[in-house]
C-alpha cells in the first residue's frame, strides 16, 4: 500500500501546488484542545500535519516549542495519549498524511518495534527522530521499513556532499532542510542561500525537499515555494496556543486566530 506521504506529493506535483505542513505538539494546551486544533487545522487544507510528542530536554527546539512540550507534559501527555490522538483523528480523516516528531528516548523507551507497530495501527506515515544522528538509523530503519513508516532526515545549511550521501540511504518520504543554523523558530531564513543549497541536494535525490525552521510570512512561503516542494510552519503556529495559556486570549479566539492565519497562508 502507498505510503499517505507519497501520494500527497504525487498528487501535489500532478496540481502543480507546493506543500503547506504544520506543527503542533500533542496535548499542548491539554489534549482535548489539541485535538480540536488538530481537526481545524485539517479543515484549512493543510497538505501534511507534523505532530509533536512532548520530552523533558528538546534541545533542537526554540523557547516557543520548547514551552510547548513543558505545556503538554505538564497534562500528562506521552507517547500513549499522543497515539490515541492520531487514532481519533484517524476516525474522521484517512487521507491527510501524519509525521510524529520528537526525540530517541521516548521511542526507546517505548520499545522499538512498538513504537512503529503503533504508528502503523493508528495511521501515522512518517517519524522525525531529531536527536538521532544518521550513523545511528539502524536502530530504526528495519521497523520503519517493515511497518511502512518513512524514515524522514533533516539537512542543515552544515551538511556536506559526503554526509548527505550517507544521510540519503536511509531517507524517504521527504527532505526536511532546516533554513537557518540553531533552534526552531529564532531567525528567518535567507532565500538566497536557502536556494543555494536546495540545487545542490537535488543533484543527489529526487525525493521531494520542504523547508522548515523560521518560517511564518507568506511573502517567505511564495519566495522559498519557487524552488522548494513545500514549507514548514511551526513555532508561529505554536504561539498562538502559547498566547492561550498565558490568558492573553480565550478558546475561541485562538482558534479563530488559528484559522485566519492559515486562510491566508493558503491563499
Amino acid at each position: 500500500m502507498l505510503n499517505r506521504i507519497d501520494s500527497k506529493f504525487r498528487n501535489l506535483k500532478i496540481l502543480n501546488k507546493k506543500a503547506l505542513i504544520t506543527f503542533i505538539t500533542s496535548g499542548d494546551p491539554n489534549q482535548k484542545i489539541s485535538s480540536k486544533i488538530l481537526e481545524l487545522i485539517n479543515s484549512k487544507n493543510v497538505d501534511l500535519i507534523e505532530i509533536g510528542f512532548p520530552f523533558s530536554d528538546p534541545m533542537a527546539d526554540g523557547p516557543t516549542i520548547q514551552k510547548s512540550s513543558q505545556r503538554a507534559i505538564k497534562s500528562n501527555t506521552n507517547l500513549k495519549s499522543t497515539f490515541t490522538l492520531v487514532k481519533n483523528f484517524r476516525l474522521k480523516e484517512s487521507s491527510t498524511p501524519i509525521i510524529l516528531m520528537g526525540y530517541f528516548n521516548p521511542v526507546f523507551q517505548y520499545g522499538l518495534d512498538n513504537f512503529f507497530k503503533k504508528c502503523k495501527i493508528v495511521g501515522v506515515d512518517g517519524i522525525i527522530i531529531v536527536d538521532l544522528p544518521p550513523e545511528e538509523d539502524q536502530y530504526i530503519s528495519k521497523y520503519a521499513s517493515k511497518y511502512n513508516i518513512h524514515n524522514i532526515r533533516l539537512l542543515t545549511p552544515t551538511t556536506d556532499k559526503k554526509r548527505l550521501k550517507h544521510i540519503l540511504r536511509q531517507t524517504s518520504g521527504f527532505l526536511y532542510y532546516v533554513s537557518v543554523m540553531g533552534i526552531t523558530g529564532t531567525k528567518r531564513p535567507s532565500i538566497i542561500e536557502v536556494h543555494k543549497s536546495i540545487k545542490e541536494i537535488r543533484k543527489y535525490s529526487d525525493l521531494p525537499i520542504c523547508v522548515g525552521f523560521g518560517i511564518s510570512r507568506k511573502s517567505q512561503i511564495k519566495n522559498i515555494n519557487k524552488f522548494a516542494d513545500g514549507c514548514v510552519i511551526g513555532s508561529a503556529l505554536v504561539k498562538f496556543i502559547e498566547e492561550f495559556s498565558q490568558k492573553k486570549v480565550n478558546e475561541i479566539k485562538m482558534l479563530k486566530n488559528i484559522s485566519d492565519f492559515l486562510e491566508k497562508l493558503k491563499k
